[in-house]
């Protein structure tokens, strides 16, 4: 049985992820981000995309150029959007700190999202910091979901817990 929260109210400056839309949307960003493991900047840009949805916060992707690519190793195995296309992995090695299978990309998107071509998407939860516009991130619940929740996004998130309907 399909179950829509109650939006929490968003301030002025803010957006409710309710208000996305669904299919998603993707929009140029150009706040700075800034993602950090094992005391390292491995990507810095202020040219991403971020990619919006119903009940998700944004989840952004980072120019090839932007990422220290000597830290990036293919990962096997592949996952299926239905947005986006069909999405790759990489692991993050950084000195002697291994993370599998943390970002994606998609080498061939959907005619919709076609902007997003070898753009990387990292999930936040397991590096030491990530940042939108020198703020950092929260990781969106449920550690399937890649979305960054900073102060001018509210929820409730897909991923927390009992939202598995939504």
């Amino acid at each position: 049985m399909f179950f829509r929260p109650e939006p929490l109210p968003a301030a002025p400056d803010q957006e409710s992820v309710w208000d996305y839309p669904r299919p998603p949307r993707l929009e140029p960003c150009d706040k700075p981000i800034k993602i950090i493991f094992n005391g390292v900047a491995i990507a810095e840009t202020k040219e991403s995309y971020r990619v919006l949805e119903t009940s998700h916060p944004p989840v952004y992707y980072l120019p090839p150029n932007s990422i220290q690519q000597k830290y990036l190793k293919e990962a096997p195995g592949q996952s299926f959007c239905e947005w986006k296309g069909i999405a790759r992995y990489y692991s993050v090695i950084v000195n002697d700190k291994t993370l599998e299978k943390v970002a994606w990309y998609y080498p061939e998107p959907t005619a919709t999202f076609t902007e997003l071509k070898n753009y990387v998407a990292f999930y936040a939860q397991p590096m030491d910091a990530c940042y939108v516009d020198d703020e950092k991130v929260t990781p969106q619940p449920g550690g399937f979901y890649g979305g960054w929740i900073t102060k001018d996004i509210v929820g409730p998130f897909k991923g927390e817990p009992g939202s598995f309907g939504w």
